[in-house]
C-alpha cells in the first residue's frame, strides 16, 4: 500500500510580528560604557546635585547632563528625521511662548529658562534612547538593584549611623535646599527621615517611586503586582513620606499600560483596570488614615506648610493665571510676574496660615504639573502636550495617555518645571512602556508548534486528474 504524507501549513500571518516605528526588536545588548553612563545619569536624578555657573544662571542635575550629552553622541545613529523635527517643534513653541508672555523686561529670564527646558528635554531624550536600546529584562534588573539599595541604604541611616557620612556629604556638596526640619519629622513620624545623600527626604521617596514604578513596568515575573506592594511596604518602613502614597496610584495606572496579555478584549481590560483603581483608592484611604494619619490630620487642619505650598497653592495660583493668562501663561520660569498676585491668592485661601511666610515665588511653586498651566495657560499647555504627545508617538510610545497621567501624579511631588528630574519622569515611563509593548509583541510572535503530518493511504487519495495528450499524438 502506498503511503502519502499530508502536511497542514500554519498560519504564517498569524504570529508574524508586526513592525512599527520604535518597536523593533532588540539588538545584541548594550556596550558597558552605555550601562555606566545610564548609571550615572540615573544617580544625577537621583541626587539632583547642581552647579551654579552664574548667580543666577544654574547647571541643574550637572551629573545627569553631563553623561546625557555622552549618551545622546553614543545614540546618533537612532535619532530619526521625524524625532528631530517633533523636537524642533516643540522648541518652536516654547519660543513663541516667551515671546508672546507679558513683561518684556523679564525675556532675559525666560530665555534663560527655555534653554534649560531644552537641555533637559535633549538629555530625556537621550535617556529614553538608551533604555529602549538596553531591554526590558536587563533595565528591570537595573532598576531592581535600585530599589534594593535605597532600601538598604536609608535602613543603614536610620539604624546603623549611615546618617552622619549622609550628613556630612550633604553640607558639602549642596549649598541650597537643604532639609532642616528633622524636629517635625520627629513629631510627624516618630524619627528622623533618611536622606541618604540628598537634599531632603522626598528627593529620596520620590526617586524610589519612579523606579519602582520603572520596573513594574518592565519586569515580567509574573506575580510583579504582589513584588511591587511588596517593594511599597519595605519602603513605609524604611523611608516613612506621603510620596509613596503615589505608588499605590501608580499600580492603577500601569493598567493603561500595555497589556501583559496579546489576546485580553477591551472589556475585560477595562474591568481589570476599575477593579484595581477601586482597590488602589481603598488602600491610599486605608494607608494614609493609618501609617500617615499624623500628616494627614496635619493637612486637614490647615498646619502643614508643606503640603501647602506643594499642591493647594500651585493649584490656586494655576487657576488665578489661566483666569487672566489664558492664551499662553507667563512664560518660562515667569512666575515674577505674578508674584504679587502669588501673594493675594495665598492669603485669600482658607488653607493658608498667616503664620507662614511667603517666601519667593520659585520657592513655593514648587509642583511641575501645575507650573506647566502657569508657564503656558490654557491653551499653550493643551498645545505643548499635544506637540510633546506626537513626539512620543514618533518615538513608538502607544501608551501615551499613561505616560501623561503618571507624569501628572508624580508632580504632586516634585517641581521646577524646566528641570531634567521633571522630563526624566515623562521620558523614562515612555521608554518603559515601549519595552514593555516590545517584549509583548516578541511574545505573540513566537510560532505554535507545527501540527504532526497525517499519513494517509493511497486509496484515500483523491484520483489523479486526466492527462491531456499531446497535440502530436491527435494526427
Amino acid at each position: 500500500m502506498t503511503l502519502a504524507t499530508q502536511w497542514t501549513a500554519p498560519d504564517i500571518g498569524a504570529w508574524a510580528p508586526q513592525r512599527s516605528w520604535g518597536v523593533e526588536a532588540p539588538g545584541p545588548g548594550m556596550a558597558r560604557t552605555d550601562w555606566v553612563l545610564l548609571v550615572i545619569f540615573l544617580l544625577g536624578i537621583y541626587t539632583g546635585f547642581s552647579i551654579q555657573i552664574t548667580p543666577s544662571v544654574p547647571f541643574p542635575a550637572a551629573i545627569a547632563g553631563m553623561a546625557g550629552v555622552i549618551l545622546l553622541w553614543r545614540r546618533r545613529h537612532r535619532i530619526s528625521p521625524t524625532g528631530l523635527a517633533a523636537f524642533l517643534g516643540v522648541t518652536l513653541l516654547l519660543l513663541a511662548s516667551i515671546l508672546y508672555a507679558p513683561g518684556l523686561d523679564l525675556l532675559s529670564k525666560r530665555t534663560t529658562g527655555l534653554l534649560q527646558m531644552m537641555y533637559s528635554l535633549v538629555i530625556s531624550y537621550a535617556l529614553f534612547l538608551t533604555v529602549v536600546e538596553a531591554g526590558a529584562a536587563a533595565f528591570s534588573r537595573l532598576m531592581l538593584v535600585f530599589i534594593i539599595t535605597i532600601v538598604i541604604g536609608t535602613l543603614l541611616e536610620s539604624y546603623a549611623g549611615l546618617n552622619r557620612i549622609s550628613d556630612a556629604v550633604r553640607l558639602a556638596i549642596y549649598h541650597q535646599g537643604i532639609y532642616e526640619s528633622d524636629i517635625r519629622d520627629e513629631m510627624l513620624y516618630g524619627r528622623v527621615r533618611p536622606k541618604l545623600f540628598t537634599t531632603e527626604p522626598s528627593a529620596v521617596t520620590f526617586a524610589y517611586t519612579l523606579f519602582a514604578f520603572s520596573w513594574l513596568l518592565t519586569s515580567d515575573w509574573k506575580y510583579k503586582r504582589l513584588g511591587y506592594l511588596a517593594m511599597t511596604a519595605a519602603a513605609m518602613v524604611a523611608m516613612p513620606g506621603p510620596t509613596l502614597l503615589l505608588l499605590v496610584l501608580l499600580l492603577a495606572l500601569h493598567e493603561l499600560g500595555p497589556s501583559d496579555d496579546a489576546n485580553q478584549s477591551t472589556t475585560t481590560r477595562i474591568l481589570k483596570l476599575a477593579a484595581v483603581g477601586i482597590l488602589a483608592i481603598t488602600a491610599f484611604a486605608i494607608v494614609g488614615s493609618t501609617v500617615y494619619a499624623n500628616r494627614l490630620h496635619e493637612i486637614a487642619s490647615g498646619n502643614d506648610e508643606s503640603f501647602f505650598y506643594r499642591v493647594i497653592g500651585p493649584f490656586l495660583v494655576a487657576v488665578d493665571v489661566v483666569k487672566h493668562h489664558p492664551i499662553l501663561g507667563v512664560g518660562l520660569t515667569g512666575e515674577q510676574l505674578v508674584s504679587d498676585n502669588i501673594a493675594d491668592v495665598f492669603l485669600r485661601s482658607g488653607a493658608f496660615s498667616p503664620l507662614w511666610n511667603i517666601p519667593e515665588p520659585n520657592e513655593v511653586l514648587i509642583n511641575y504639573f501645575f507650573l506647566h498651566w502657569v508657564y503656558l495657560g490654557l491653551c499653550g499647555g493643551i498645545v505643548m502636550i499635544l506637540a510633546i504627545s506626537g513626539w512620543l508617538r514618533a518615538l513608538g510610545v502607544r501608551a501615551v495617555l499613561m505616560c501623561w497621567l503618571s507624569w501628572a501624579v508624580l508632580g504632586q511631588a516634585s517641581g521646577a518645571y524646566v528641570s531634567p528630574k521633571t522630563w526624566t519622569v515623562l521620558f523614562l515611563i515612555g521608554a518603559c512602556s515601549v519595552l514593555h509593548a516590545r517584549k509583548r509583541a516578541a511574545d505573540a510572535a513566537i510560532p505554535a508548534p507545527l501540527e504532526p503530518p497525517v499519513i494517509l493511504p493511497a486509496a484515500a487519495l483523491p484520483p489523479a486528474p486526466p492527462t491531456i495528450p499531446p497535440l502530436a499524438a491527435l494526427h
